[in-house]
């Protein structure tokens, strides 16, 4: 991990680590959040991340969270390269003191690319807790145009990084 930095709040970025998750036609999964069902249309969509537990690497995390947020598992998946920064993103005013209770002015991220070599009936999002009311695979420019807007800019950054990996 490295070390935490403070955002623009104040606040300390909360480390997390995140998956673009790449099927055979290089198209990235993408979840529909159940916590945010209608927010401008379609940009409640994003790929799977979560927090890194202490004493867990981005990896182990990664992983982790691909399970638990996919159903997808380690052996269903070949990690293929990794985003060779850390990338952060500040939580809007409006959401600081309410998401992470309160202890976190943002993210600061560490993204894995996985290819998946499972079929899509693998990928059961009705999991322990879902996170996901609905998934499918997507170009990388329109995951980028799902997402909510204060991350977008970490979503560019992510494709930049892995443009000769998806479609």
């Amino acid at each position: 991990m490295t070390e935490q930095l403070l955002g623009p709040s104040g606040l300390p970025y909360r480390p997390c680590a995140g998956v673009v998750l790449i099927n055979r036609d290089g198209l990235v999964f993408a979840g529909r959040r159940i916590d945010n069902q209608g927010t401008a249309g379609n940009s409640a969509w994003q790929m799977p991340q979560g927090g890194i537990d202490a004493g867990e690497t981005p990896r182990e995390a990664a992983l982790r969270e691909l399970v638990e947020e996919t159903g997808v598992t380690r052996e269903q998946v070949e990690v293929i390269a990794e985003s060779p920064d850390w990338v952060t993103y500040d939580l809007p005013p409006e959401l600081l003191g309410k998401v992470w209770k309160g202890r976190f002015g943002g993210q600061q991220q560490k993204w894995l690319a996985m290819l998946f070599m499972g079929q899509d009936s693998d990928v059961q999002i009705a999991t322990e807790h879902p996170e996901f009311s609905e998934w499918r695979w997507m170009r990388a420019q329109d995951v980028t145009a799902s997402i909510v807007p204060f991350k977008r800019g970490v979503y560019e950054q992510v494709f930049r990084d892995f443009a000769d990996l998806v479609a």
